[in-house]
């Protein structure tokens, strides 16, 4: 089941990048914003990798991750999915839209994270706790 999550993220934004791709307004913004959002779809990419098996779509307390981005942030994957999305809007010239799209995300995703580090906390305590101090977001 994770390997056909993660192929259909894969498929998902490269048919993302395939539309901006062909319907893109040519100019410094394109470039930036595609630079950005390959950048954080990249580091996504990354978080979910290094994540494993303590991977789910709902919170679970499987295991602790606390190296690669993790030993940096706490939530990489929606930090940088995030900023994916903005560079994406930023490209397409869609400012009034990505505005409110990366504001709702942002909002949904702090509520899970939120979510996540209460369920953290419960199960694994002082460690959880002191890997807070030591991560940024």
């Amino acid at each position: 089941m994770r390997k056909l999550t993660k192929l259909g993220d894969i498929a998902f934004y490269l048919a993302v990048y395939a539309y901006c791709a062909w319907a893109h307004r040519p100019g410094w913004r394109y470039i930036a914003g595609m630079a950005l959002a390959t950048a954080g779809y990249a580091l996504w990419f990354t978080a979910r990798a290094q994540l494993g098996a303590a991977f789910s779509l709902k919170p679970e307390a499987r295991k602790l991750v606390t190296s690669g981005l993790y030993s940096k942030f706490r939530h990489p994957i929606y930090l940088f999915s995030t900023l994916g999305v903005a560079g994406l809007c930023i490209a397409m010239r869609w400012y009034i839209f990505g505005t409110l799209y990366v504001f709702a995300v942002a909002i949904v995703q702090w509520c899970r994270a939120k979510a996540e580090q209460a369920l953290l906390e419960a199960a694994f305590g002082d460690q959880y706790r002191e890997y807070r101090k030591q991560t940024w977001l």
